[in-house]
C-alpha cells in the first residue's frame, strides 16, 4: 500500500509530521484531515512516498545511477551528501509501474522457501537479504527490501508487511506480519505456506473443472449458430424457391435461422447485458455477498467451495489460535482469510457478538451461523469439551483437504461427461437434420419433359 507524509502545524504554532498508508492520493488526503481534526493541527501538505532516480561521483572516480524512494527530492540529496556525494542530479522517475498484485506463484514461492529457512535456524535478517537478492518479479523484490529495511529500523512488523497488502495479498501480510512478532514464527510460516500452496491448487483445478469445459461450450454453440444462421439456410432456400415441401426438423430449422438472423442484435444484447450486469454486480460489496450466499448451491462444485471455506478457515484458527481471551481476534481474522463473504458476515454478525456479549460457547456461536458443517460443529463440541480447540481445528482442515481434493477430480471427471454428452447431443442433431435434406427429392413439374424444364429454369 503506497504510503503518505503529513506535514502540518499544531495550534501552538510547531510542525507535526506523521505517515500513513492510503490506496490514492484522495483517500490519503482524507485520512489526513480526519487525523488533523482528531488531533487539533492543520495540514499543510500531503507528499506520496516516490521513487527517485539520482547519479553522484565521489571524486574522480565514474559517476554512480541509482534510485530511492523518498517523500521528496531534497529528502535523497540530504541523504547523499552526508554520505560524502557529489550529487550530479536528482529527478523524479517518471514510470513506477503498476506495482499491483504479486503472482499466486511468485507469494507461494516465497513463503515456501522463507518457511523452509526458518526451519534450518537461518537469522531472519539473512534470509531476507538473500531473497532480496534473488526474487525476479521485480515489484515483489521491492517490498521484500521496504520490509527488511523497516524492520531494520525497528518499526512494528505487522505494519511493515500489511503496508504491502496489494503486492503480497491481504492474508499473507496479515500473517508474515504476526509471524515476525510472535514466538513461533516457524510454525505461522508453514501455516500460511501450506494455505496458500492449497489455495493456489484449489483455484487450478476449478480452473480446471470449469474454464475448458465453458470454453467448449461457447466455441460449440458458436459454430452451430453460423451453421444454423448462415450455412443451413442457403441450402434450404434452394427447395423454398421451388416450393418443394421441407421434412418436418429441417423446416424447423429453417424457421429458427430465420428468427435467429432477424433478430441477431435482440439476440446478442439479451446474452450480453445480462453478462454485463452480473459481472458489474458481483463487483459490488453486496453482488460478492449475494453471490457467495448461493454458490454453495450449485450442484458438485458448491459443496466442494463450502468446504474448502472451512478448511480455510480452520487452518488459519489454528495457527493463530493460543487458547486466551484474544482469540475473538483470531475467529474474525480467520473468517476474512476464507474466501467467502457470505461466511465472513456470518461469523462476524453472528458468532462473535453472541461470544462476546452473550458469553456463548464457541461451539454454540459456530452453530448458530448456519456456515458450518454439522461435522465441522460436531468437531469443535468435541474440542470444546476436551480443551483441545486448537488440534480439533487442524484436524477438520487436514480432513476436508483431503475431501475435496478427492471429489475434485470426481466432479471434473464429471463435467468433463456432461460436456462430452452435449457435444454428442448436438452433433448428432445437426447430423440428423442434414440427413433429412439430403433426402429431398425435388417434384418436377408434369410429364417427361419436365425435369429439363426444372433445369432450365434453374440454370
Amino acid at each position: 500500500m503506497p504510503e503518505y507524509r503529513i506535514d502540518g502545524v499544531s495550534l501552538a504554532g510547531k510542525p507535526v509530521q506523521g505517515i500513513i498508508n492510503a490506496d490514492t492520493p484522495k483517500l490519503a488526503k482524507d485520512k489526513a484531515a480526519q487525523m488533523a481534526r482528531e488531533r487539533k493541527f492543520k495540514v499543510s501538505s500531503v507528499h506520496a512516498r516516490v521513487t527517485f532516480l539520482y547519479r553522484v561521483k565521489k571524486g574522480k572516480e565514474k559517476p554512480i545511477d541509482g534510485e530511492q524512494k523518498a517523500f521528496s527530492k531534497q529528502e535523497v540529496k540530504d541523504a547523499l551528501d552526508k554520505m560524502g556525494y557529489t550529487v550530479v542530479y536528482v529527478r523524479k522517475k517518471l514510470f513506477e509501474g503498476s506495482g499491483g498484485k504479486v503472482p499466486d506463484v511468485e507469494v507461494v514461492s516465497f513463503v515456501r522457501v522463507s518457511s523452509d529457512l526458518i526451519r534450518q535456524k537461518l537469522p531472519f535478517n539473512d534470509m531476507m537479504s538473500m531473497l532480496i537478492n534473488d526474487i525476479q518479479n521485480k515489484t515483489l523484490r521491492e517490498a521484500i527490501r521496504e520490509i527488511n529495511q523497516d524492520l531494520k529500523q525497528g518499526k512494528d512488523s505487522e505494519k511493515a508487511f500489511q503496508k504491502h497488502e496489494k503486492a503480497l495479498g491481504k492474508f499473507a501480510a496479515h500473517m508474515l506480519g504476526l509471524a515476525s512478532k510472535s514466538g513461533n514464527m516457524g510454525e505461522i510460516f508453514e501455516s500460511t505456506a501450506k494455505f496458500l500452496e492449497r489455495n493456489a491448487q484449489f483455484k487450478k483445478d476449478l480452473k480446471s473443472a470449469l474454464i475448458m469445459p465453458i470454453v467448449t461450450l461457447v466455441i460449440l454453440f458458436g459454430a452451430v449458430g453460423y451453421y444454423v444462421a448462415y450455412i443451413f439456410p442457403a441450402t434450404a432456400s434452394l427447395f423454398q424457391k421451388f416450393k418443394i415441401e421441407l421434412p418436418p426438423m429441417t423446416a424447423a430449422t429453417l424457421k429458427m435461422s430465420d428468427f435467429i438472423t432477424s433478430n441477431i442484435g435482440w439476440i446478442m444484447l439479451a446474452i450480453f447485458i445480462p453478462v454485463v450486469a452480473l459481472i458489474r454486480f458481483a463487483m459490488t460489496e453486496k453482488g460478492r455477498y449475494t453471490i457467495d450466499k448461493y454458490i454453495w448451491n450449485i450442484p458438485a462444485i458448491g459443496d466442494l467451495l463450502h468446504k474448502t471455506s472451512i478448511e480455510i478457515f480452520c487452518r488459519v484458527f489454528y495457527a493463530l489460535y493460543s487458547g486466551s481471551g484474544e482469540n475473538i481476534e483470531v475467529i474474525r481474522m480467520a473468517s476474512e482469510a476464507c474466501g467467502n463473504k457470505y461466511m465472513e458476515g456470518q461469523i462476524k454478525k453472528v458468532a462473535l457478538p453472541l461470544m462476546v456479549e452473550k458469553g456463548i460457547g464457541i461451539t454454540e456461536a459456530f452453530e448458530a451461523t448456519g456456515v458450518f458443517t454439522k461435522t465441522a460443529v460436531s468437531r469443535f463440541h468435541s474440542g470444546a469439551e476436551t480443551g483441545n480447540v486448537k488440534n480439533t481445528a487442524l484436524q477438520l482442515a487436514e480432513y476436508y483437504e483431503k475431501e475435496t481434493s478427492y471429489r475434485m477430480r470426481n466432479a471434473i471427471d464429471m463435467i468433463q461427461l456432461a460436456i462430452s454428452m452435449i457435444i454428442m447431443v448436438v452433433l448428432t442433431a445437426l447430423t440428423l437434420v442434414s440427413s433429412e435434406t439430403a433426402t429431398i427429392k425435388p417434384k418436377p413439374p408434369g410429364g417427361r419433359g419436365g425435369w429439363l424444364h426444372f433445369l432450365m429454369s434453374y440454370f
